[in-house]
């Protein structure tokens, strides 16, 4: 993976991948609220007049995202500008186009993009470009099983001691995901909250597995490690669909929080000050 750089101090990176929906349907999806909610993470658009100026999005606590809008050509195009993602980093512009392809499918294009002098910040780029593909598998899978329903997100992260690798090892063994592949049915053993449907996707490079939910109900998990320098987190979302999505969520949400602080213990080092 590379980032394209021009004479004009442009930085970009590209990735396409396909869907199942129409344009429509896409658009949908990739450029309204409770679309972006279904998928990524919470999301909001601020309107002035009937038209998109903003969108805001919900990293978590303290994580909070705000773009301004800076095309929208609705089922096709839009484009939005924001704060880069290092204090001190030039803005990144993100473009989504749709593109229509035979057999009921839409190609999704997105560049992202700053302009600097230096390679500084070119890490911002790359690590985009590498979280895209994890991205797309859980637009896909909404897509293609839960396109249009209710959702509600639950998202878990957590600092863990020791390596990525320890951290991916203990979270599934705990979740009784050593040696299961992708297309297998599964559910978690005794002392997890319930959670049971079909693998969809595992890997170990990068760590991270995709789940398609019948328990508690109908929807999606996405389980990974994350690291932020020295620091490794373990992830948990779930993105639930239906009528009974924010009831699923609201009951579940505690009992996967005990469940990773038991299974997580806040590292001596986070848990005391100095």
């Amino acid at each position: 993976m590379s980032v394209k750089k021009e004479a004009s101090g442009r930085r970009s990176i590209q990735i396409e991948f396909e869907v199942p929906g129409t344009p429509e349907e896409v658009w949908q999806a990739i450029a309204t609220g409770p679309g972006i909610s279904a998928w990524f993470v919470p999301a909001e658009f601020e309107e002035e007049g009937g038209k998109p100026v903003a969108v805001k999005l919900d990293f978590g606590p303290a994580m909070e995202s705000r773009s301004v809008v800076t095309a929208w050509d609705p089922p096709r195009m839009f484009a939005r500008e924001g704060a880069g993602w290092v204090p001190g980093s030039p803005p990144i512009a993100t473009e989504f186009s749709v593109e229509a392809r035979s057999g009921g499918v839409c190609v999704v294009r997105v560049v992202q993009s700053l302009f600097s002098s230096t390679d500084d910040w070119d890490g911002q780029l790359t690590g985009a470009e590498e979280g895209w593909p994890g991205i797309a598998r859980i637009l896909r899978l909404y897509l293609t099983h839960f396109r249009g329903q209710r959702s509600a997100i639950m998202q878990i992260m957590t600092p863990v001691a020791g390596t990525g690798a320890d951290a991916w090892a203990t979270l599934t063994a705990a979740l009784g995901l050593n040696g299961v592949r992708a297309g297998q049915r599964w559910a978690v053993p005794a002392g997890a909250p319930e959670l049971g449907g079909v693998v969809e996707y595992v890997s170990d490079a990068p760590f991270g597995a995709l789940l398609r939910l019948d328990k508690p109900g109908p929807g999606t998990a996405a389980l990974g490690t994350i690291e932020f320098g020295d620091a490794v987190m373990a992830t948990l979302s779930f993105y639930m669909y239906g009528d009974q999505a924010a009831e699923n969520v609201a009951r579940e949400t505690p009992r996967w929080r005990a469940w990773i602080q038991e299974r997580f213990p806040m590292p001596t080092e986070l848990s005391t000050s100095e």
